[in-house]
């Protein structure tokens, strides 16, 4: 094997990240276009898509910027659509558009509830009916294509007044095991990826006074995850061998007990 295929073992794939605005998902894109991916890069903010094109393009990587909202099926679509004719289809897909807003139940905030379902399940779901197809032609054709859902730790532990938010992500995680079995089968791999605390902008749109001293206070007591952590990890998940799923990961600060 070439030194060169050794440095960039996603060279030829093609790489959907959502959510690449910021954080995860802008760290993710580099990291998977250094790795030499193609990236199609798909966030409301067509500003941030653009400069993070641009450094991916500085550093020598392959990148599209597409601005649209994954809460809306017909845009994710047609995103989808200019994939399949452009790049020939994706044969990766990392599903990372989410947010975070905590808040105790009893304060009946239905705006932020429905915020956190339309982005952190049904914008999930927007883009896997669109590049689903993608993925497993791309499997038939190449061996292997990949499926990665960010999920969250919440979705396996208790945090008050994240009840709604943890509710999104345990069904992110419960429905990646249930694609995994029905898509391993087609060669695609489904891998959920289940972080603790990240430094990105979804603690910047937390407005709970309990959840700031929280998070406040978990600032203080230990050093936090970064987004190029989490990228780092993404990597690897789509570095592995065909023959190897990584069903779900648990990414966590060293200091975080829980």
């Amino acid at each position: 094997m070439s030194t060169q295929a050794v440095a960039r073992p996603l060279a030829g794939r093609v790489a959907v990240v959502t959510g690449a605005s910021s954080g995860i998902g802008e760290a993710s894109a580099e990291h998977l276009a250094a790795l030499g991916a193609t990236v199609v890069v798909l966030a409301r903010r067509a500003d941030r898509l653009g400069d993070l094109v641009t450094r991916i393009e500085k550093d020598g990587g392959t990148a599209l910027a597409l601005s649209v909202d994954v809460t809306d099926a017909a845009a994710v679509q047609a995103a989808a659509d200019r994939v399949a004719t452009e790049l020939g289809g994706a044969d990766l897909l990392f599903n990372n558009a989410g947010v975070m807003l905590p808040a105790p139940i009893e304060e009946r905030g239905t705006d932020q509830w429905q915020r956190q379902i339309d982005l952190n399940i049904t914008g999930l779901m927007n883009a896997i009916a669109a590049f689903t197809p993608q993925l497993v032609a791309a499997a038939a054709e190449r061996g292997v294509a990949d499926l990665i859902n960010t999920s969250s730790i919440a979705a396996q532990n208790i945090y008050p007044n994240f009840a709604v938010y943890a509710g999104t992500k345990a069904y992110v995680t419960h429905l990646s095991r249930h694609l995994r079995a029905e898509l391993g089968a087609k060669n695609v791999r489904v891998s959920a990826v289940e972080p603790g605390i990240v430094g990105t902008e979804l603690q910047s749109h937390v407005t709970d006074e309990g959840a700031l001293q929280w998070l406040a206070g978990a600032k203080e007591s230990m050093e936090w995850l970064t987004p190029q952590d989490v990228a780092e990890t993404i990597g690897f998940i789509a570095t592995l061998p065909p023959r190897v799923n990584l069903q779900q990961v648990t990414i966590m600060p060293t200091g975080q007990a829980s």
